[in-house]
């Protein structure tokens, strides 16, 4: 074999070949090192040219870059990508790299509809999402609403406000609060004080009609009872129960607040409670 040229040539050039990758291994794992390609600028925007309100530069750096390992040469976008997303408010994150230090990280942020159980750090984006972030900040714009219920259930109660927000729109009220029982049963707080208890929706559509019978006779209560509603049960099939407030807010079962008994769209108001010969609690275990 020594005396094969033609085989010396070829061990040679093979050697000269591991000879040279080692020699540029080397020389990238050398290169990567060096300081100049770790990531010394970070550009913050947001996704589809929409301004961010929370995220900034200044979050981002103190948040996720004391995280970030490798830099321009050898960093992982994957990686990054998901340190970005822990970043209070950043809902999705995506991550690109600038020749020869730089990241620019596109951002979506959380779009908070209300705050949920009793943390108040924890708060209910508008598409279901639980996120933490700072109350003070989410609520500069205007006060959140008030949400719980199953920690499995935060899609549904988001769904559900944007239902209720369109079945009540043509009486002008507004969920301020709604809470989903352990027994998903409904309970809607309205911003004039008034509560709604809606029980379980044992079927398509059970919850809708509820609410578009008290829609159908909010106007003629409203008229009788100007100092507040206080507590209307909607669990009932053909009726509803009512235990009126005080001026101070309290709600109590009072006969002095209506006098008399009178009908409403075929339903008989008399006292506190309001119901038809037919009405009969469907449900006596939802809350």
């Amino acid at each position: 074999m020594w005396n094969d040229i033609r085989t010396l040539n070829i061990l040679t050039r093979a050697m000269l070949g591991v000879l040279l990758l080692v020699l540029l291994s080397a020389g990238y794992k050398w290169v990567a090192r060096q300081s100049f390609f770790d990531y010394r600028v970070i550009r913050v925007k947001g996704a589809h040219q929409t301004p961010l309100r929370f995220v900034d530069e200044a979050t981002v750096r103190s948040s996720a870059l004391p995280r970030l390992r490798g830099n321009f040469l050898n960093g992982d976008l994957h990686t990054m990508r998901a340190i970005f997303e822990t970043v209070p408010w950043v809902h999705r994150a995506s991550v690109r790299r600038e020749w020869p230090n730089k990241l620019v990280v596109t951002v979506e942020e959380y779009e908070a509809l209300g705050t949920w159980g009793k943390d108040d750090d924890r708060l209910l984006s508008v598409d279901g999402v639980v996120f933490t972030a700072n109350l003070y900040e989410a609520e500069q714009e205007g006060r959140l609403l008030e949400l719980s219920g199953p920690e499995d259930s935060a899609p549904e109660v988001a769904a559900r406000v944007k239902d209720l927000q369109a079945w009540l729109a043509p009486v002008g009220l507004k969920p301020r609060g709604l809470s989903l029982s352990r027994r998903y049963a409904w309970t809607v707080e309205l911003d004039n004080g008034t509560t709604l208890k809606l029980g379980r929706e044992h079927g398509p559509g059970q919850i809708k009609a509820r609410v578009e019978r008290f829609v159908s006779v909010y106007p003629q209560l409203a008229e009788r009872l100007p100092n507040g509603m206080g507590v209307i049960d909607m669990r009932y099939p053909n009726g509803l129960a009512l235990r009126l407030r005080t001026n101070g807010g309290n709600s109590v079962s009072s006969a002095s607040r209506v006098n008399g008994t009178y009908g409403v769209n075929g339903i008989n108001y008399t006292n506190d409670v309001i119901e038809d010969d037919a009405a009969r609690p469907e449900e006596k275990s939802d809350i």
